[in-house]
């Protein structure tokens, strides 16, 4: 990520560098109008601090996420920064709680509601193979049906056991639940997610899309690694994104 300010004192340089990172993610998808109002979440685990985690203030626009009023809760969703005003939306930290708790590769969970992403979710069949992104994806997404708001904690063995091996869940008629071992892998995952899905709502809209043959999809799954910076799993893009929000605002950082 661009070159941090000064770290705030009031915490470790480990919390303050994921603070900075969450906060530049928060700006960069309002940038890409991937927001929802106030509501939706991308957490990640404070690095220093088992069991602890860093989630948007409710109440606040994208737009308005800082380092610093980036709220630490536990694993229950409940607030350890006590000194922070801001409230948490607890029942919208049901299911990152839940992959949080049980997969130790779930370092960072994203969860918002965009057009595409919504559309193909309830659409029968879910995301296609017929577009460069969407095979990408293809063989790794689990879906879960709708059973409304996700506030129940009994629904959370349906989510683990739909969700399996993968790690992105679509929930049908409600939107994706994307998890990296890294902020900027979640981030480049999402990314190419909402273009398949933005590509597929448009191919849709006018016609009989082609549908790429599994063959083919396995070759380009196999050489997908040649299109990509070796170790960085989206650090790169993401710092580019960080840079284009440093040119609108850069109170993010403080």
């Amino acid at each position: 990520m661009a070159t941090q300010l000064k770290r705030n004192s009031k915490y470790s340089e480990a919390e303050w560098t994921a603070r900075q990172e969450l906060a530049a993610c928060y700006r960069v998808f309002a940038m890409m109008g991937w927001d929802e109002m106030i509501f939706n979440h991308i957490t990640v685990k404070v690095p220093d601090e088992e069991g602890a985690f860093l989630i948007n203030p409710y109440g606040l626009h994208f737009s308005e996420v800082t380092a610093s009023n980036l709220i630490k809760i536990d694993i229950d969703g409940n607030k350890v920064d006590e000194d922070n005003p801001w409230h948490v939306n607890k029942a919208g930290f049901v299911q990152h709680s839940l992959f949080h708790r049980v997969l130790p590769d779930a370092h960072a969970i994203i969860h918002t509601h965009t057009t595409a992403t919504v559309a193909v979710c309830a659409l029968e069949g879910g995301l296609q193979p017929v577009n460069f992104y969407a095979c990408n994806f293809a063989g790794q997404l689990a879906y879960h049906d709708f059973e409304g708001v996700t506030v129940r904690e009994e629904e959370g063995e349906r989510l683990v056991q739909n969700l399996g091996d993968k790690r992105i869940l679509m929930l049908k008629n409600h939107g994706p639940v994307v998890m990296g071992k890294t902020l900027t892998e979640a981030f480049i995952k999402y990314w190419a997610l909402q273009r398949a899905c933005e590509i597929q709502m448009a191919t849709m809209s006018m016609g009989q899309p082609i549908t790429v043959p599994n063959e083919v999809i396995a070759v380009h799954q196999r050489d997908l690694f040649m299109a990509s910076i070796p170790g960085q799993a989206g650090k790169a893009e993401f710092d580019a994104m960080v840079r284009k929000v440093d040119k609108i605002d850069t109170s993010w950082r403080d």
